[in-house]
C-alpha cells in the first residue's frame, strides 16, 4: 500500500475509534485505559489515570456533538490525552496561581483538566459553532467559577473579552488545516509577547504539509521536546510530539 493509502487508512480508523492508539494490545503502557461503554445521548465520562499506583486520576464529563464539526467530537485520544495526562503529571503546583488559555479547544478537554487540577482561571477557546458545547461541558464538570468559554478566531485581533496576556498557553491537535497555519502562528505570536509565557503544544505528524507550519513557527519561536513525560515512549510511537515553545 502506498504511503498516501496508509495515511488515509489510519485517518479512517482514527475516525472509527479515536481511542484505539492508546489501548493498543502491543503497547507497553496506555495513557487512557479501555473505557466502559458510558456514552449516552452523546455524553461520555473520560477517565485519565494518575501516574503512580494510588495516585488519584481525573474523570472529565464530556458532551459530544458532531453538528458543529469535528471539534465537537472530543478526540480524547492522541494529542488531547497526551497533554491532559502531562498536566496531571505536573500536578496542582504547576498551574496554581496561573491564568491559562487553551487554543482550539473543541469540547474543551485539556482546559477542563487544567481547571480540575487547580489553575487559578482557565479560558477555553474556539470558533463560534463550538461555544455552546464548551459551555455545556463547563457546566457538566461544575467548573463555572474556574473556566470561561471565549470565541477566538485564529488570525483575528485578540478579543477584549480575554486577558491580553496569560501565564500558560495550551494547544493540542491544532495542526490539521493548512490554510490556517499562518493564522495560528499569528495568534500564538499575539498571545506570547515574551519568554515568560509557557506554551505546551502537542501535535501528531500526519502530512508533509505540517513542515510548512513549523517553517512559519520557526520565524517567531524556538521549541524543544518535553522529555520529562513518563508516557513519552508510548505516544512517540504514534508520531505524537509534546513541545515546549519559547518566543524568540
Amino acid at each position: 500500500m502506498s504511503e498516501r493509502g496508509n495515511m488515509e487508512r489510519e485517518e479512517f480508523l482514527d475516525d472509527q475509534d479515536p481511542l484505539r492508539h492508546l489501548r493498543s494490545p502491543d503497547a507497553d503502557g496506555v495513557l487512557v485505559p479501555a473505557q466502559p461503554p458510558s456514552i449516552l445521548d452523546q455524553r461520555t465520562d473520560l477517565y485519565i489515570p494518575g501516574i503512580n499506583p494510588g495516585d488519584p486520576g481525573i474523570t472529565v464529563k464530556l458532551a459530544l456533538d458532531a453538528a458543529p464539526g469535528c471539534g465537537g467530537i472530543a478526540w480524547p485520544a492522541g494529542e488531547a490525552s497526551v497533554l491532559s495526562s502531562y498536566l496531571l503529571q505536573r500536578g496542582p503546583s504547576f498551574l496554581r496561581t496561573k491564568t491559562v488559555l487553551e487554543l482550539g479547544s473543541g469540547t474543551g478537554l485539556v482546559g477542563l483538566v487544567a481547571g480540575h487540577i487547580g489553575a487559578e482561571h482557565v479560558w477555553i477557546s474556539d470558533q463560534s459553532p463550538l461555544l455552546d458545547i464548551m459551555r455545556q461541558n463547563v457546566r457538566l464538570n461544575s467548573l463555572l467559577s474556574t473556566v470561561t468559554v471565549a470565541e477566538l478566531n485564529w488570525g483575528d485581533p485578540l478579543p477584549p473579552s480575554i486577558p491580553q496576556k496569560f501565564d500558560v498557553i495550551l494547544a493540542a491537535d491544532c495542526v490539521y488545516f493548512e490554510p490556517a497555519f499562518p493564522l495560528l502562528v499569528k495568534t500564538l505570536k499575539d498571545l506570547v509577547p515574551d519568554k515568560s509565557v509557557e506554551v505546551l503544544f502537542c501535535y501528531k505528524k500526519r502530512r508533509k504539509a505540517d513542515k510548512r507550519f513549523f517553517a512559519l513557527l520557526k520565524k517567531e519561536f524556538t521549541w524543544n521536546e518535553v522529555t520529562d513525560d513518563v508516557n513519552r515512549e508510548t505516544y512517540t510511537r504514534e508520531a505524537i510530539s509534546l513541545l515546549s515553545l519559547v518566543r524568540k
